[in-house]
């Protein structure tokens, strides 16, 4: 995904020092207009202060990152997480940085790589004077009408984690019902089911269009599509932020218990949910031995 948002950025005008652990990647950057840097420490040096730091790495290596560049860093500088940490975190985050007066924005970037490249869809935390002064940044890296400040410090992450739990929910019903559809006598051709869903139907989606997409290239059978599906973090968190909150949330509670059984229990259901997967994050899925 950073590959399509500095692509974006260069586009919009903007002056972007690029760096990744990948001497290859950093040069493809270069040659498309960017500022290459082979070091964090590098990328502190070509920035021009007040420096505004985008992060889109692991969660779990936020920490690390952050470890490294606030010694490097000065007052007024800007980080912004773009990865799907864990609100907590971000809250925790914000709060540290905030004490050696430098700011902090969560960004929770929904859209995969072609919506990177494309246009994302971003919801963003922390004080809102940083927001409005860096406004501009999440109009160009967004689709039109795409981006938002959400709150204060965490609330990005929590709106993008909640986003990812839906996502999961409505997955396993398409997932669940082209199931349905398979197992009838009818005969059905689910790529004309899949098409005429995704046209003026009450469930027309993106999804829906990625599921019509994924059957085009993989087939209706989904032979070479694993069964077993992964779970990237956002919807476990969600059930948990829930059960803390009070609220009940079945539809996505059960969809990742799904997932969690598929390991050992795979089925054409799993199969809809790893190529919708694929179609909008290029979740690798192909078929192991199950």
């Amino acid at each position: 995904m950073g590959k399509g948002m500095v692509l974006r950025l260069l586009e919009s005008g903007w002056d972007v020092v690029a760096y990744n652990r990948s001497p290859e990647s950093v040069k493809k950057m270069e040659a498309a207009g960017a500022v290459g840097a082979y070091s964090i420490s590098e990328v502190i040096k070509k920035l021009e202060t007040p420096r505004l730091l985008w992060l889109m790495v692991p969660h779990q290596a936020v920490d690390t990152v952050l470890a490294e560049i606030v010694p490097l860093l000065a007052e007024g500088d800007v980080v912004i997480d773009g990865g799907n940490s864990n609100y907590k975190q971000s809250v925790r985050r914000a709060r540290e940085l905030a004490e050696k007066n430098i700011k902090f924005l969560d960004a929770g970037v929904s859209g995969g790589p072609a919506g990177a490249r494309g246009g994302a869809c971003v919801m963003v935390g922390g004080e809102r004077e940083v927001f409005d002064q860096y406004e501009e940044l999440f109009k160009d890296i967004s689709a039109p009408n795409a981006y938002a400040y959400m709150g204060r410090g965490g609330a990005g992450h929590f709106v993008k984690m909640v986003h990812n739990g839906i996502e999961y929910g409505m997955m396993q019903a398409i997932g669940e019902g082209f199931a349905v559809l398979k197992k009838s006598d009818f005969d059905l051709n689910l790529k004309e089911v899949a098409k005429i869903y995704n046209n003026k139907s009450v469930i027309e989606s993106r999804l829906t269009g990625w599921l019509q997409k994924g059957f085009q290239e993989y087939g209706t059978d989904l032979e070479d599509i694993s069964g077993k599906v992964s779970a990237s973090g956002e919807g476990l968190w969600t059930v948990e932020a829930a059960k803390e909150l009070g609220v009940k949330v079945e539809v996505i509670e059960d969809s990742l218990k799904f997932r969690e059984l598929s390991q050992k229990d795979p089925s054409y259901t799993g199969k809809i949910v790893s190529a919708l997967r694929n179609q909008f994050g290029g979740h690798e899925v192909s078929k192991k031995k199950e």
